[in-house]
């Protein structure tokens, strides 16, 4: 076990920053490729009416894995707080509440989703002809909510400890399993997107066993005893504090991406193809801000729990670095070839020239994106969570919802469209690094005791410690 951990509170940063952060970016592509697999083998081997379906239940879909992965960094937080404070009785306490409520917490959104994803579909005006394949589809997929939310809550208890790369390993099983499934039961069991579905559902059952294993047969102080399991209210208080707001956040940005698109659909179907064909690439590009996002949540909560406060800002540095660095080279290098690389997705020279003018706005002020981020994960990790989601809310979701319906009906252009990206991006940035280093002055300026919203008072630093370089 000690070979996966990351000491987050002692030693040189940068590299450990570096080791904890790129599987993260691995894992995340690799989530990205798989899942165009299953579209790629769906597009190929069967017919057109179960790609639809498929398209159509991907926003529900998408909903509620935003809000498993919300609840997840909730445990992620908790459990890195009492990981830094070195406390092992909260940490087991920790661990089996969270992984307490992935199982029975799953069943029960299991049972939910059943029930109300037909209506919802219906509500979403799925066309009746793909209705029936979406309900397939979208059924055999909400029965592997429990495994989800324990294979989410069983990464975010290993991040805690700095364990980042078994999750990529398994990851990469359950995803070669899923992939060699799809061909199974579309091209030899002749399934449609009743295979696909199974497949996936199965991928996620083996993705969780993977976890629960080590987790049972850890010897840390975060291993999993079955007859432990139970909830501490406490402790489920502080996880849901954290975890709610984080995947409300998600899921309303959902809602401001959905506003966006209904105006690029004014433009017509050439540049509804030419920006569709970009979001693949933005997902790419969004890899160094969601692993860096992650990467300041977990050190910054531990290094919290061990009052580590220099390590604090230090981690912070160098998170906003890397994800400026990563974000903005990978947006520029698509970007510049981006024509090449949008051709392999559609040749039309319209459809190309509509994807250009996305790219030219988003992909080269990227970085304003990582710095968001970076500086939500670490409100996040300060414990502040409500805060950063109000101040994400309202600067990009409710921005760029304004922005749709004030400014763009002025200037109808899609490059008036999209800089309401990037301005949001600079408002939500601004905002929380203020916020984040005000928070940050005020632990190191408290007397006797540090108050953080949840976690109670911790011993504070001798008064003579000051934020900017100051001594003891």
């Amino acid at each position: 076990m000690k070979d996966y951990e990351i000491d987050m509170c002692h030693g040189p940063l940068f590299g450990k920053i570096i080791l904890f952060a790129l599987p993260l970016m691995l894992t995340y592509i690799l989530q990205l490729l798989f899942n165009a697999a299953d579209l790629i083998i769906i597009g190929h081997y069967a017919h057109y009416n179960a790609m639809a379906a498929v398209g159509a239940t991907m926003n529900l879909n998408s909903l509620v894995i935003n809000i498993f992965i919300g609840l997840s960094i909730g445990t992620n937080v908790v459990t890195a707080r009492y990981v830094g404070a070195k406390e092992p009785e909260k940490i087991r306490r920790a661990v089996h509440t969270s992984m307490t409520v992935a199982l029975y917490g799953g069943i029960a959104l299991m049972l939910i989703g059943l029930a109300v994803a037909k209506p919802l579909l219906v509500l979403m005006r799925t066309p009746a002809e793909i209705l029936p394949l979406s309900c397939t589809y979208i059924w055999i997929c909400f029965c592997a909510i429990p495994f989800i939310m324990i294979y989410n809550f069983g990464c975010a208890v290993l991040r805690s400890i700095g364990d980042t790369r078994r999750p990529l390993f398994f990851l990469i099983i359950a995803g070669i399993v899923n992939v060699v499934l799809n061909l199974f039961f579309v091209i030899v069991c002749g399934m449609d997107v009743g295979g696909i579905a199974l497949a996936t559902a199965i991928s996620h059952g083996i993705a969780a066993g993977l976890i629960l294993r080590t987790l049972l047969t850890s010897r840390s102080v975060c291993a999993l005893r079955l007859k432990e399991l139970g909830i501490d209210r406490e402790i489920f208080r502080d996880i849901l504090k954290i975890g709610v707001p984080a995947g409300l956040q998600s899921s309303c940005f959902a809602i401001s991406n959905m506003t966006i698109q209904s105006s690029i659909n004014s433009f017509g179907a050439l540049a509804m193809a030419g920006t569709t064909a970009v979001l693949g690439l933005e997902g790419i590009v969004y890899v160094g801000s969601f692993a860096f996002h992650q990467t300041a949540i977990s050190f910054v909560a531990q290094n919290l729990g061990g009052r580590k406060f220099k390590r604090i800002l230090k981690s912070l540095y160098s998170c906003f670095l890397c994800a400026i660095l990563v974000t903005s080279l990978m947006g520029w290098v698509l970007f510049l070839f981006g024509r090449e690389i949008l051709a392999v997705f559609n040749p039309n020279p319209e459809v190309i020239d509509w994807g250009i003018l996305r790219m030219k706005i988003l992909f080269t002020t990227y970085g304003l994106c990582g710095i968001m981020d970076v500086a939500s994960g670490g409100l996040r990790g300060l414990g502040y969570s409500f805060t950063s989601t109000v101040v994400s809310l309202l600067g990009s979701c409710v921005f760029r919802v304004w922005w749709v319906f004030m400014i763009f009906p002025h200037y109808r252009t899609m490059e008036n469209l999209m800089l309401s990206y990037p301005i949001s991006w600079f408002l939500v940035a601004a905002v929380s690094c203020a916020l984040l280093f005000f928070i940050y002055r005020k632990l190191l300026n408290s007397h006797c005791h540090i108050a953080t919203p949840w976690l109670g008072l911790h011993p504070c630093v001798p008064r003579g410690f000051r934020y900017l370089g100051g001594s003891k």
